[in-house]
């Protein structure tokens, strides 16, 4: 008998003990419980804090960004126009002439009638004659900016001739 009060005690203590357990009553589990809410989330100040970071990161970086891209348009600009150059030079010396303002610069591209048989091009892509702004470059036979030669023209983001910054007009060297 005593065997079996000892059975009946003992099994009494560990289904209290479960019991509490399970409603997180004890006070290691209580703790635990405690531990895990406070992990679950982040704090409004925690996300104020990150908006602040990124927004400060975005108005310091981003004009040094678009000014890197205004950067690269001018030395795309810069670089087509050689690469022009070149197709006027080679027109040239298969020609015998350079163009002239009436034909511009879409000789590179279709002969003209009176040296269609000396013609060996298409010397460029018509997307090469275009600017990184998508406007046409301009061809002027007498150069004001190279006497004795020819000037190359892209007038910038605008289009239109003189300007500051991006709009300004870009000319071959």
């Amino acid at each position: 008998m005593q065997n079996l009060k000892w059975i009946h005690s003992v099994l009494r203590k560990s289904r209290k003990g479960r019991c509490a357990e399970s409603q997180g009553l004890t006070g290691e589990f209580k703790t635990r419980r405690a531990r895990r809410k406070t992990f679950k989330a982040f704090t409004i100040i925690e996300l104020l804090v990150v908006i602040l970071i990124i927004s400060m990161l975005a108005v310091f970086v981003a004009p040094k960004m678009f000014k890197a891209v205004s950067k690269a348009k001018r030395d795309i600009a810069k670089a087509k126009m050689r690469d022009i150059e070149n197709a006027v030079e080679r027109f040239c010396i298969d020609c015998g002439r350079y163009p002239t303002d009436a034909e511009g610069l879409e000789v590179l591209i279709q002969a003209p009638e009176d040296v269609e048989e000396k013609w060996m091009g298409r010397y460029l892509k018509p997307s090469e004659l275009l600017d990184p702004w998508e406007n046409p470059y301009i061809y002027v036979e007498e150069g004001e900016r190279n006497p004795g030669s020819y000037d190359l023209i892209s007038f910038g983001a605008d289009g239109r001739e003189g300007g500051e910054g991006d709009d300004e007009d870009i000319f071959n060297d």
